[in-house]
Parts: C-alpha cells; structure tokens; sequence
C-alpha cells in the first residue's frame, strides 16, 4: 500500500471523526437538537419545508432551541417579546453582514474591497426618505402609467388573459427599473416611451430568468445545466445594466447616482459595478412584484374585500382635482388615506412574507428573553428569528391565522390597528415582513408607495376576473425569503 493511500484513508477517518463528533449542552444554553444525521443534522427538513420543521421544533423544545444543519448549530428564537433584544444587539456581538455577504458573493458574484454595508446603508439612506422618497414616488407613478396602461393600448381593446403573478411582477419590477435606473433621454415622446417599454420589459425577462434559480443559488444546489444557464443569464444582466449604458439615462434617481459614486469612491471596476447594480435591482424590486400579486389575489378571492378597496379608492378619486387620465402623481397624503388598501397589504405580507432575520454570534454572550430567562450562545453559531411562524402564524396573536380577513388591521371606526396580544402582553413586533432593527429594509416606504399606486391604477383602470375562480389559492413559496 503507497503512502498516498495510506495519508488518504488517515485523512479521511480524519474527517470521519470529525463529522461525527457530537456537540453537547452546556449549562444554561437553549435545548439541543442535533438529528440523526452526523454533520447534515436537520438539513434536508429544514431545506424542504423550514416553516414545518420549525413548527415540530417548536412543539417539542418550546420558543427557542438549537439545532444541526449542514454543519452549523442555529440557534432559533420564536419569541416576538423577545425580538428586540436580538435586532438592536451591536455588531459586535451579533452580525447581521456576515451572512448577507455570503449570499452576494454566491448568487451574484460581487465581492467589493473594503466592503462595509453599515457604512453603505448610511450613504443609501438619504436617498429613499423625505423629498427623494416623493420624488421616486412620483417617477414611479409616471412610469407605471407608461408600462402598464401603454402595453394595454398596444395589444388593444378588449379582454387579455395574462398569469397574475407575471402581471403584477413584470409591470412592477418595469416601472421601479425606468424609476430607479433612468429612461431614455429626451425629447419624451410616443417614441421614446415605447423604447422604455421594450428596454425595460428586456430586462424583466432577463431578470425573471435569474430569479427563478436564486434559491438554488443560495443553496449552493445548481446542476450543471443551471450553472450555464445562470451564467448566460447574469452576463446578459451584466450587459444590459452596465454603467455605460446607464450613463445615457435620463431622470436617473438619487438613489442610483449615489451608489454609483459610493462604488467609485471604493475603487470597483465598472464590470464589479454592472454586478452590484444587478444585485440592487433584485434587492430594490425583486419583493414589490409577488407582494403585489398575492394582494391582488387575496382580492379577486373575496369580493368582500374587493368592494371595500374598490369603494375606498373612489373616493380618493372624487376629492381629487382632476380626473385619473390627467392625474400625473398620487401625492403622499392621498397614499396615506387608504387605511382599508393598507390593511389588505399588511394583511397580505403576513401571510405569504417569510424572511429569516440571521445573525452570526460573534462572541460568547447571554440573550435575555422577555419573560426573564437567559440562555448562553457560542460564538461562531448562527442565531435565527422566522417571524413567518410568531408572530404572523400565531393563533394567540391572530384568530384563525391561515385565514385571509382583509380588515384584519382595522380598527372598528377605520383606523389601522396597532394593539396585539400575546401572554397578555402588547406586541410591539407584530408582523415583520420588512425587517427590523438594524437591518429594517430601507426602502420600505418606496415599495409600499409603489405597491398601492400598482394597485390603484389597476383597480381603476381595468376590470380584474380570474379565468378559473374555484381552483383554491396557490401554497406560498417560502423559498424566497
């Protein structure tokens, strides 16, 4: 026998022993569950259905609990009192970057020098409140009118059948490209805007592509066909949102202005920029298309609810000064006078939103719950919240919580209600389809605008049936989260 064959059987008992070294708790740390599996632990369960795995954990070791996945203990925590002592936790001790780097390397394969996302957020910031928030809102609104209501007159009059999800997550993620990435530069014509419309649905469709093997991408689970195709797919992404051809833009928002200065003051070549400005449009749009879709199904699916939006927005339109075909923005304060619109939406996130809120334990530390225990977390181990499960799915904070009730965030005279309960005590984190703490999504108050003008314009200016009204509603795809 060769030493080589001997150094690779030692190797390998090596890593055999490795694998199945099993962790054990510590005084005071959060139950343990390791699986049955040396090293993959729960991963297949927790790769093929999170939200039930997690509910089975939950059941057998209460609110908060490690477990074993491919190779890594997670710690999950469950319980919405307790939320604000993880997501307002210094950097220093819990790291929210760490995992969202990992993630941009691997599915759009930007690695910036001297990356510092903190910093990033703070540059970002600016320019998606106050005034620059308006002045997307009111681009956004133009561009919707032009994507939406000029592809309507091109295919004509009469009635069209089109996939609702394509429906809502093409016009939306068309208008938000021209709002945040710029449109064709003046004069603005018939003809220029039928460029905009070609131009942007050409990055849709590209996009879509990409978006489809994104959660094989964050796996890590491509096949070999998939690797082609996603690599032909990002360097088609690449081309079209390249600097250079975004430099002849007009009407590009501050937004975009201020990223692309923030790249240049890091040194990034402009094929790293072409890379980071695909990964922006996924993080800018990507959500605002299927959020839209399921509010919109929710409300083909209950007429109920449909009526009471219906009859909302036509009163917007009779206090306004002038028709909706002349109307060339929705100001803040007529979106802000939409509570039944803002209970369907907030409605609609609870149920069908599903982002996981990580962090990676950076020191050994004790997490103070609410109800005044205290566990010990290791440092290199990952802490996870699933609001999805608590508090959006919870039967205590919500009656019949699979059930969609469109003014389930309403309070009996019309306001949005606030007050939930949970141990007889008022949840400060309710829902979390955005976020929260630290990492709270920035721009939330542009997509929520976004959203709402989507679904005014729609409710207004067309008339909405579903070609097979008695097929039950879709299951939600918790793969994006």
């Amino acid at each position: 026998m060769s030493w080589a064959v001997v150094l690779g059987l030692l190797a390998a008992l090596l890593l055999l022993l490795l694998l199945t070294r099993r962790r054990t708790r510590r005084p005071g740390e959060p139950p343990l569950d390791l699986g049955s599996i040396p090293w993959l632990g729960h991963a297949l369960e927790f790769g093929k259905d999170a939200a039930g795995f997690l509910t089975r954990m939950k059941e057998k070791h209460g609110d908060i609990f490690t477990v074993l996945v491919g190779g890594r203990h997670i710690t999950v925590l469950l319980d919405p009192h307790s939320y604000d002592a993880v997501v307002w936790e210094p950097r220093s001790r819990l790291d929210f970057h760490a995992y969202a780097v990992f993630l941009m390397e691997r599915i759009f394969d930007v690695q910036l020098p001297h990356y510092n996302p903190g910093d990033e957020k703070s540059k970002m910031k600016p320019t998606l409140l106050h005034k620059e928030l308006q002045a997307l809102t009111d681009a956004m609104y133009t561009n919707l009118r032009t994507v939406l209501l000029g592809d309507t007159m091109e295919a004509g009059s009469g009635w069209h059948e089109m996939g609702l999800l394509e429906f809502s997550y093409s016009f939306l993620l068309r208008a938000g490209y021209l709002t945040q990435y710029g449109v064709e530069a003046p004069p603005h014509t018939q003809e220029s805007q039928a460029q905009d419309r070609i131009h942007s649905a050409d990055v849709f469709h590209t996009f879509r592509q990409l978006d489809l093997l994104l959660p094989k991408l964050a796996r890590g689970s491509l096949s070999a066909g998939d690797k082609d195709q996603a690599g032909k797919v990002k360097g088609r992404l690449w081309k079209l949102l390249s600097p250079a051809r975004l430099a002849t833009r007009a009407h590009r928002s501050k937004w975009l202005e201020s990223y692309l200065l923030h790249l240049e003051e890091m040194g990034v070549s402009e094929e790293l920029q072409a890379r980071a400005l695909v990964l922006q449009l996924w993080a800018t749009q990507g959500n605002m298309g299927p959020a839209a879709f399921w509010l919109l199904l929710f409300l083909l699916k209950n007429p109920e609810a449909l009526a009471a939006v219906r009859g909302e927005l036509e009163t917007v339109l009779l206090g306004a000064e002038q028709p909706i075909s002349q109307m060339t923005t929705l100001p803040q304060k007529v979106l802000d006078s939409m509570p039944v619109l803002d209970s369907v939406l907030s409605e609609s996130l609870r149920l069908t939103a599903a982002p996981f809120i990580t962090r990676e334990v950076v020191a050994d530390l004790a997490l103070p719950m609410a109800d005044g225990r205290e566990f010990s977390l290791r440092r290199g181990d990952r802490l996870l919240l699933f609001p999805f499960l608590s508090p959006q799915k919870d039967p205590e904070i919500y009656t019949d919580p699979e059930i969609f009730k469109y003014n389930r965030f309403l309070n009996p005279d019309g306001s949005e209600k606030k007050d939930f309960y949970k141990d007889g005590k008022r949840l400060k984190n309710y829902s979390l389809p955005w976020g929260a703490g630290h990492n709270q999504c920035l721009g939330k108050g542009y997509a929520i605008n976004s959203i709402k003008q989507f679904v005014f314009l729609v409710l207004m200016q067309f008339d909405l049936e579903l070609t097979t009204p008695d097929v039950d509603i879709p299951e939600f795809d918790l793969s994006r989260k």
